[in-house]
């Protein structure tokens, strides 16, 4: 049996483990559990790049898969935004007013394409990926080691460029569709 055209493959399994991760991160939140949150978050990161690099290395994307890793992202996102204002709220405050703006965009991209296609987005843009990355990054040494301004601001204008990128491309796309790499080649075709 072919495993790549299933559901069942290895990149589908970790984004399901970062999916049932998000309750107990909401939980360690809750009460107050720091360690085992930056445990989690940590390991949610790391599945996250390994998911990605698994499924593009041995050819096991799919459109479930695409659909299941943003689900995924969104959680490990809203969980480590929760923990930011949880854990980290003293280096935070000061930057308050730019970091609702970055989830202000963020959450406009979900909402545009609630409303336009009626369903998450799983665009999966080159800058988006590149974003989460620097985002994940961030969310790393934030928890692990401390805040660092400048790679805070950094974070957050790599972040609002490419969420503004994603809103122009699904206004752009008739249709969702995943991996659409960017607005270059959306235009392209």
């Amino acid at each position: 049996m072919n495993l790549s055209k299933t559901w069942a493959n290895l990149p589908n399994a970790l984004s399901v483990y970062r999916i049932l991760a998000f309750p107990v991160l909401l939980y360690c939140i809750y009460a107050k559990l720091e360690s085992p949150f930056v445990g989690l978050i940590v390991a949610n990161l790391i599945s996250d790049i390994l998911d990605g690099f698994i499924a593009r290395r041995f050819n096991l994307e799919t459109e479930l898969g695409a659909r299941l890793d943003s689900m995924a992202d969104n959680g490990t996102y809203i969980a480590a935004i929760l923990g930011l204002f949880t854990f980290k709220w003293e280096a935070l405050e000061p930057h308050l007013a730019s970091f609702l703006l970055f989830i202000g965009m963020f959450l406009s991209t979900v909402v545009f394409a609630l409303i336009k296609f009626k369903r998450l987005p799983s665009l999966h843009l080159y800058s988006m990926k590149i974003g989460g990355y620097i985002q994940g990054g961030f969310f790393f040494v934030t928890f692990v080691f401390d805040f660092y301004e400048s790679y805070y601001y950094f974070m957050l204008i790599w972040g609002l460029m490419a969420f503004t990128e994603h809103l122009l491309v699904q206004a752009v796309l008739p249709e969702m569709r995943s991996n659409a790499k960017g607005l270059y080649w959306v235009l392209k075709k």
